[in-house]
C-alpha cells in the first residue's frame, strides 16, 4: 500500500476474519490503499463523511442497518463513491436489487482473489462489475423478469421483511431489529402476502423454501 494509491478503499463488513482476508488479498497492490474498516452502516456513512473514499466494498448483512439503505445513502450524499457488495448471499436473489439501488458490483464471498481485484479496478475506472452467470440471467429476464417470481415485485424493505419472517421471525421481533413499530412491519406483510398472492406466514415460507430463498 501507498499514500499515493489511486483508490482509496473503505471495508464496511461485521467479520473480522473476512476484512483480514481482504487486506491480504490486497497487501501487494500498490494501486489500492485500505482507508478505512468498520463494521456496520452509521460508521460506514460516518467515515465516508470524514476521508477520501472511492470504492467502499460493504457486506449487506449488517448488524445496525440494512445494506441496501446504506447503499442508497452513500450514493445520494456521495455519488461519486463506487460501491461493490461483497456479500455470502445468493449473487441471484440480491445482485440485481443491490445495482437498482446504487452498488456498481456484486461480488460473492466465494469468489478468487483475481476476480475481487478485477471487480475493485473496474468500479474504480466507472464501469460495472458483474459475473458472467449474472448477465446470462439478467439477459435471460429481460423480456420476463416477474412473470414465475412474484418475490421480484417487492421493494427492499418488504423483502427484507419477507426474508425475516422466512425465517421464523415475529413481527414484533423484525420491528424492534428494524427499528420500526410493529404497525408498519404488519402493514410491510399484509403488502407482501397481497403482492404475491400467497395467504399466510406458512405460505410464505413455504415460498420461500421451494425458491431456495432461505435454506
Amino acid at each position: 500500500m501507498t499514500e499515493n494509491a489511486r483508490i482509496k478503499l473503505l471495508i464496511v463488513d461485521p467479520h473480522s476474519v473476512v476484512r483480514a482476508g481482504i487486506r491480504y488479498f490486497i497487501r501487494d497492490n500498490e494501486d489500492i490503499a485500505i482507508v478505512g474498516e468498520v463494521v456496520n452502516g452509521q460508521d460506514a456513512i460516518r467515515l465516508a463523511r470524514q476521508i477520501d473514499v472511492t470504492i467502499m466494498l460493504i457486506e449487506i448483512a449488517l448488524n445496525d442497518r440494512n445494506g441496501m439503505d446504506v447503499i442508497k445513502q452513500i450514493k445520494r450524499e456521495f455519488p461519486y463513491i463506487g460501491i461493490i457488495v461483497f456479500s455470502s448471499h445468493r449473487e441471484d436473489q440480491y445482485a440485481i436489487r443491490a445495482l437498482k439501488a446504487g452498488a456498481s458490483g456484486f461480488l460473492n464471498k466465494h469468489c478468487s482473489a483475481t476476480e475481487l481485484l478485477l471487480a475493485i479496478q473496474q468500479v474504480s475506472s466507472g464501469l460495472k462489475f458483474i459475473s458472467p452467470e449474472l448477465a446470462q440471467e439478467m439477459a435471460n429476464n429481460l423480456n420476463n423478469e416477474h412473470a414465475n417470481e412474484p418475490h421480484k415485485l417487492l421493494s427492499d424493505r418488504e423483502y427484507q421483511t419477507m426474508m425475516m419472517i422466512a425465517s421464523g421471525k415475529s413481527v414484533s421481533d423484525i420491528a424492534k431489529e428494524l427499528s420500526l413499530s410493529v404497525k408498519t412491519i404488519s402493514e410491510y406483510r399484509s403488502r407482501i402476502l397481497i403482492k404475491m398472492r400467497l395467504r399466510h406466514n406458512a405460505e410464505l415460507t413455504h415460498y420461500a423454501i421451494k425458491n431456495e430463498l432461505v435454506e
